[in-house]
């Protein structure tokens, strides 16, 4: 059933669509769940693989300005080439990371938080709280550069200044034979709006902020963003912690690990970019599922991009070109489209797409909550037997009929 007079999105989403399985529930959550409802003006763009490909990468780029532009966009999880990949879909050429590049071009930081669901009880019994990973998405890894080391030989790190000033070399390795060798950077402003948007993100969520580095083994690189963070910290956010009984502490990332253990969760994590990467998800297979988990690209210039956090489902996607119906779990990419539909609402003053959305992960929750999931969360869930593993459409069309009872 469609809404007679359909709730009136104001202002652009971009539309980021992307690869496999999570391409079929794409499409799936707009033609069952948002568009009977929603009248929006989406400016799409086609991050499929093949797509990219032929277009060497440009219209990621054009997606990420796109955003810049309208303020809001929203994710479909795409396939990173690999050598793999290239032969699978007949590339030209590896692909970067579209995220990385998003990430780049947009200079913003990566919240995740899982979707709590009461019968499904984190694998941790301590965790009575969501845990908020801010993952650094910006340099590092992500934007290496790297060399096979063919055999006997010197690498060097050298910073040639540009006002002429005299180089900075350093000897990496005397190689004796063949080895690998990577160089990664960061920059100052990157990492202060890091550690600002993680301050400011913990401040709305009214909860800690633990930041995590190895200053005692990395003692340039890694100190750099303890001293930042600790320099934004005091300058800008003490007082207002402070006020609000809030706190902040650094300590290595090896002792954070030990700690989030035994907390009861209600913290926001700060990592750097590879840290987030892997955190992510483990927090997010540890609460109960890679589907139930958020994620929202936060720039500092006030851009936002909501995303699922997991993967394509490549082993789904084989099954469902077999014509096999897969229990694929929807749920992040549903809570994608909600955050977006929230942010969007909340920008543009209009409180009707905000609570429409807010009742769409309500229903969303019920459904499984009274015992209709999809079959990864059976076997987590208290029910047990008892809960009813359904296909990917059952469930789609379960949270259609809670919602119709909510409109």
């Amino acid at each position: 059933m469609a809404l007679k007079n359909k709730i009136n999105v104001k202002n652009t989403i971009v539309e980021l669509d992307g690869d496999e399985m999570t391409r079929i529930m794409w499409e799936m959550t707009k033609e069952k769940l948002l568009t009977p409802y929603l009248d929006m003006d989406l400016e799409y763009y086609d991050l499929h693989i093949k797509h990219r490909d032929e277009t060497e990468d440009q219209v990621t780029r054009a997606a990420a300005e796109a955003i810049q532009k309208h303020g809001i966009g929203v994710k479909c999880a795409t396939i990173t080439a690999t050598q793999e990949r290239v032969k699978e879909y007949d590339l030209k050429q590896e692909t970067k990371s579209p995220n990385a590049t998003i990430r780049s071009i947009l200079d913003g930081t990566v919240f995740r938080a899982p979707i709590m669901v009461e019968n499904i009880i984190p694998a941790n019994r301590n965790w009575k709280k969501p845990i908020i990973i801010g993952r650094h998405a910006y340099g590092d890894v992500y934007a290496n550069q790297e060399i096979r080391v063919s055999g006997p030989g010197r690498t060097e790190l050298t910073f040639i200044p540009d006002d002429g000033s005299q180089p900075v070399t350093k000897v990496i390795h005397q190689f004796k034979g063949p080895g690998i060798v990577q160089g990664i950077h960061n920059t100052d402003a990157s990492i202060r709006s890091f550690a600002a948007a993680c301050f400011a993100y913990g401040y709305d969520r009214k909860v800690d902020v633990w930041f995590s580095a190895k200053d005692t083994i990395s003692k340039t690189y890694d100190t750099n963003f303890k001293n930042i963070f600790e320099a934004e910290y005091e300058s800008n956010w003490k007082a207002k912690y402070d006020a609000a009984n809030l706190s902040f502490f650094y300590t290595l990332i090896d002792d954070v690990v030990a700690r989030i253990m035994k907390t009861e969760g209600g913290v926001l994590w700060a990592c750097k970019n590879y840290d987030g990467d892997v955190m992510s998800d483990m927090l997010a297979s540890a609460y109960g599922s890679l589907a139930l988990m958020t994620s929202v690209l936060v720039s500092p210039q006030g851009f936002f991009m909501y995303e699922a956090a997991h993967g394509t489902v490549q082993k789904h996607y084989y099954k469902h070109l077999k014509g096999e119906k897969t229990s694929t779990n929807p749920m992040a990419i549903l809570f994608a489209w909600t955050g977006c539909l929230k942010k969007r609402g909340e920008l543009d003053g209009t409180p009707d797409v905000s609570d429409f959305a807010a009742k769409l992960e309500e229903a969303a929750l019920e459904t499984i909550e009274n015992g209709t999931m999809t079959g990864d969360l059976v076997k987590i869930s208290t029910q047990g037997e008892s809960a009813k593993a359904v296909f990917m459409e059952e469930f789609f069309d379960a949270v259609k009929a809670r919602l119709e009872s909510k409109l």
